[in-house]
């Protein structure tokens, strides 16, 4: 779905449920925020498609944190890509994304083993297995990007420890990624159930009280049109 010049937000399927990630482009490159669950590189690469980006101009790819729906795809992008990828996430969340360290939410060792039994064997094996890719270049909070007409980078932990939200300064756009959801086309805050530390989670929604917002990109339930800031401040219920 085209938002504005240069920015699209995709939108792929899996097992029902659909996931949000962000495609930014201009005439030099195009840059992917976040990647979907293993095995949507197709999905991806049809979503470019349609709205007129090949494949062969992504440049860079932003993950928003570490969870398996959002680094899903990304080793098979890297290996299906004939040019040498940038990937970019936050340095706390760095060493789970390489690998070095298990994911957080989907360790077999912090599951009981009722939960562990209940999940398919599918999962079981992604859980087991899950994707791991090289992160190139760490960010912080604060930290500008040229790409695209400038991005922002708002560190806004608490959905995991590294999360980060992305504000496009062309288009006034929020990528939110987890820490904020759309449900029936309203804006609500971070889901309890899949959020690591929900106090910290809401702090982190008063970082976008400064920015001048006229759309958000969630994740997990896709755009929200931004008309009076009272969207975002009715969400910091402590």
């Amino acid at each position: 779905m085209r938002i504005n010049k240069g920015l699209a937000m995709l939108e792929l399927k899996v097992q029902g449920f659909g996931l949000n990630p962000t495609l930014l482009w201009d005439d030099e490159l195009a840059i992917l925020i976040d990647t979907g669950m293993p095995g949507q590189l197709e999905q991806i690469q049809l979503a470019m498609s349609e709205v007129g980006v090949s494949f062969d101009k992504l440049k860079a790819v932003i993950l928003t944190h570490q969870d398996l729906d959002h680094i899903g795809s990304l080793p098979e992008i890297l290996n299906q890509s004939n040019n040498d990828i940038e990937v970019y996430a936050h340095v706390f969340d760095k060493p789970y994304i390489e690998g070095t360290l298990p994911l957080i939410k989907t360790d077999p060792n912090r599951m009981s083993k009722e939960e562990w039994a209940s999940l398919p064997e599918q999962m079981q094996f992604l859980y087991k297995n899950p994707p791991k890719s090289k992160v190139h270049k760490t960010l912080e909070g604060g930290q500008q990007l040229s790409y695209c007409g400038g991005i922002q980078v708002i560190f806004t932990p608490g959905h995991a420890p590294g999360h980060i939200s992305l504000y496009l300064k062309q288009s006034k756009t929020l990528v939110a990624g987890d820490a904020m959801v759309v449900v029936d086309g309203v804006l609500r805050g971070p889901i309890q159930q899949t959020t690591l530390d929900m106090k910290t989670a809401i702090d982190s929604l008063e970082k976008f009280l400064d920015l001048d917002i006229e759309t958000v990109i969630c994740y997990h339930g896709g755009l929200c049109k931004i008309n009076e800031k009272k969207q975002l401040e009715d969400l910091l219920v402590k």
